[in-house]
Protein backbone atom coordinates (compact mmCIF):
# COMPACT_ATOMS: atom_id res chain seq x y z
CA UNK A 1 0.00 0.00 0.00
CA UNK A 2 1.76 3.14 -1.19
CA UNK A 3 1.80 6.35 0.80
CA UNK A 4 0.56 8.56 -2.04
CA UNK A 5 -2.44 10.81 -2.48
CA UNK A 6 -4.79 9.43 -5.17
CA UNK A 7 -5.56 12.90 -6.52
CA UNK A 8 -2.51 15.13 -6.14
CA UNK A 9 0.19 12.45 -5.97
CA UNK A 10 1.72 13.87 -2.79
CA UNK A 11 4.08 11.26 -1.38
CA UNK A 12 6.74 10.62 1.22
CA UNK A 13 9.49 13.23 1.52
CA UNK A 14 12.84 12.80 3.21
CA UNK A 15 14.92 15.10 5.36
CA UNK A 16 16.99 15.27 8.51
CA UNK A 17 16.40 15.25 12.25
CA UNK A 18 18.80 17.86 13.62
CA UNK A 19 19.73 17.61 17.28
CA UNK A 20 20.83 20.41 19.58
CA UNK A 21 24.43 19.25 18.98
CA UNK A 22 23.76 19.60 15.22
CA UNK A 23 23.87 15.83 14.59
CA UNK A 24 21.91 14.95 11.48
CA UNK A 25 20.02 11.67 11.03
CA UNK A 26 17.79 10.84 8.09
CA UNK A 27 14.02 10.76 8.55
CA UNK A 28 10.86 10.53 6.45
CA UNK A 29 7.98 13.00 6.29
CA UNK A 30 4.78 11.02 5.72
CA UNK A 31 1.74 12.65 4.07
CA UNK A 32 -1.40 12.92 6.18
CA UNK A 33 -3.53 10.45 4.19
CA UNK A 34 -7.22 9.94 4.89
CA UNK A 35 -9.56 7.45 3.23
CA UNK A 36 -12.60 9.46 2.16
CA UNK A 37 -15.65 8.98 -0.03
CA UNK A 38 -16.04 11.89 -2.44
CA UNK A 39 -19.27 12.45 -4.36
CA UNK A 40 -19.18 13.59 -7.98
CA UNK A 41 -22.33 15.66 -8.59
CA UNK A 42 -22.09 15.36 -12.36
CA UNK A 43 -21.58 11.60 -12.48
CA UNK A 44 -23.71 10.82 -9.44
CA UNK A 45 -21.04 8.39 -8.22
CA UNK A 46 -19.09 8.08 -5.00
CA UNK A 47 -15.33 7.60 -5.27
CA UNK A 48 -13.47 6.08 -2.30
CA UNK A 49 -9.97 7.56 -2.39
CA UNK A 50 -6.86 8.01 -0.24
CA UNK A 51 -6.45 11.77 -0.11
CA UNK A 52 -4.00 13.91 1.86
CA UNK A 53 -5.56 16.48 4.16
CA UNK A 54 -4.20 19.44 2.15
CA UNK A 55 -5.90 18.18 -1.02
CA UNK A 56 -9.12 17.51 0.90
CA UNK A 57 -9.13 21.13 2.12
CA UNK A 58 -8.62 22.31 -1.47
CA UNK A 59 -11.51 20.16 -2.69
CA UNK A 60 -13.81 21.62 -0.04
CA UNK A 61 -12.57 25.14 -0.79
CA UNK A 62 -13.38 24.75 -4.51
CA UNK A 63 -16.88 23.45 -3.80
CA UNK A 64 -16.54 19.74 -4.41
CA UNK A 65 -14.65 17.16 -6.42
CA UNK A 66 -16.00 18.25 -9.83
CA UNK A 67 -15.03 21.91 -9.42
CA UNK A 68 -11.62 21.02 -8.00
CA UNK A 69 -10.74 18.74 -10.91
CA UNK A 70 -11.94 21.30 -13.48
CA UNK A 71 -9.86 24.10 -11.95
CA UNK A 72 -6.68 22.02 -11.53
CA UNK A 73 -4.30 21.47 -14.44
CA UNK A 74 -3.55 17.93 -15.59
CA UNK A 75 0.14 18.34 -14.66
CA UNK A 76 -0.79 18.35 -10.97
CA UNK A 77 -3.14 15.33 -11.10
CA UNK A 78 -2.49 11.59 -10.97
CA UNK A 79 -3.63 9.20 -13.69
CA UNK A 80 -6.67 8.13 -11.65
CA UNK A 81 -7.71 11.75 -11.12
CA UNK A 82 -7.26 12.47 -14.85
CA UNK A 83 -9.63 9.59 -15.69
CA UNK A 84 -12.27 10.96 -13.31
CA UNK A 85 -11.79 14.47 -14.74
CA UNK A 86 -12.15 13.17 -18.31
CA UNK A 87 -15.37 11.29 -17.50
CA UNK A 88 -16.82 14.39 -15.81
CA UNK A 89 -15.98 16.54 -18.87
CA UNK A 90 -17.50 13.92 -21.20
CA UNK A 91 -20.72 13.80 -19.15
CA UNK A 92 -20.98 17.63 -19.06
CA UNK A 93 -20.42 17.95 -22.80
CA UNK A 94 -23.14 15.40 -23.57
CA UNK A 95 -25.72 17.35 -21.53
Amino acid sequence: MSKKCDISGTGVMSGNNVSHANNKTRRRFMPNLQVVSLLSDTLGKVFKLKVCSKTLRSIEHNGGLDNYLESTSNNKLTEEAKKIKKSIAKKKSSK
